[in-house]
């Protein structure tokens, strides 16, 4: 369970590992990592580490959770579209830091028991979908800023086409868990500038939905 020093050393780690932004350390500081996490590794919630949810997909480690949040460069009154909800947890800083996400889910039970924790949590600004990730949500974009956590071979096209102008959209790529990278794209005067931030993990991203 949480206590005050889990979460003191939690922020300790997360400031050496790069994170400075104080909004991204006041909502990581204000949501409760325990509980999104499976039982069986609640005793690790505030580790810096990534934890099985289930169905293959992971609850990414705080440190990372933090620099991408970070990378996006929101505000408060931002529309956010997040690719893969998974256990929620992402979803819910976001959640802090902006005026309303966006978010959604291909594994139905995961969207389910995330909105489970959204409503315990009293997280109102949040709207879910299940869907295919790779199509984006077109009946709500544009987005001023977009996050994926999952990573395609390739940048999604219609993703790239939900940004808004000015629009930031932080996502890992790579075809193989070892050359991942997490890269930042901008879209201005309708262009599009990629820039490489770090070298990172995560589960592939999977076009369609499961049978």
């Amino acid at each position: 369970m949480s206590t005050p020093n889990h979460k003191i050393r939690l922020v300790m780690e997360l400031r050496a590992a790069g994170v400075a932004d104080v909004g991204v350390l006041a909502a990581i500081e204000r949501v409760p990592r325990e509980a999104f996490v499976p039982p069986t590794f609640r005793d690790r919630a505030y580790e810096d580490a990534a934890l099985p949810i289930g169905h293959a997909q992971t609850l990414s480690r705080p440190s990372v959770v933090g620099l991408m949040s970070q990378a996006l460069e929101a505000s408060p009154r931002m529309k956010v579209l997040e690719i893969g909800t998974g256990s929620g947890y992402q979803t819910c800083v976001l959640a802090r830091m902006v005026r309303r996400v966006y978010t959604i889910e291909r594994h139905r039970e995961l969207m389910v028991q995330a909105e489970e924790r959204f409503k315990a949590l009293r997280i109102h600004n949040v709207v879910t979908k299940f869907g295919d990730g790779w199509a984006g949500w077109h009946e709500q974009a544009p987005f001023e800023r977009i996050i994926v956590t999952a990573a395609p071979a390739d940048i999604p096209g219609a993703l790239v086409d939900q940004l808004a102008e000015g629009g930031v959209m932080v996502l890992p790529v790579g075809r193989e868990k070892r050359t991942q990278a997490l890269v930042r794209v901008r879209k201005l005067d309708g262009r599009t500038t990629i820039e490489e931030l770090d070298a990172v993990r995560f589960v592939p991203m999977v076009a369609g939905l499961p049978n």
